[in-house]
């Protein structure tokens, strides 16, 4: 073979081996970005719960204008993708999600929502 060839397969191999590097980069960041869109949809379905639990009646097993009473079933406190734990306070719930998906070396996703009467709003921590 000549000098020419070789440095042509040498510089196809090389090509395939960045194109292999950068679909492997891409493919763990679109899994990272999907479970943490799985987590947000999770949270948000939450915080609905949480809202209409406020705005229930006592009578009709609600909070009567207040989140106090009101806790995560416990069939969504763990769920595939990830785990849930809240902080209840009156006027508020603040609710935390740990991510089954590890990003980096040991740390999970996690994602804040923060649900007040009649808005919410998210926080991605990692």
């Amino acid at each position: 073979m000549g000098q020419q060839q070789l440095l042509l397969i040498l510089l196809g191999i090389l090509i395939v081996g960045v194109a292999i590097f950068v679909g492997i980069n891409l493919f763990k960041a679109n899994a990272v970005e999907s479970k943490r869109a799985i987590i947000t949809n999770e949270l948000v379905n939450l915080a609905s719960m949480a809202q209409n639990y406020y705005l229930k009646p006592t009578a009709l097993g609600g909070g009567n204008r207040k989140f106090t009473g009101w806790s995560i079933a416990p069939e969504l406190q763990v769920t595939a993708a990830g785990h849930y734990v809240a902080q209840v306070y009156d006027d508020s719930v603040v609710i935390l999600a740990i991510g089954n998906e590890v990003v980096t070396g040991s740390d999970s996703l996690k994602v804040r929502i923060a649900v007040y009467p009649s808005f919410y709003r998210t926080t991605n921590i990692n």
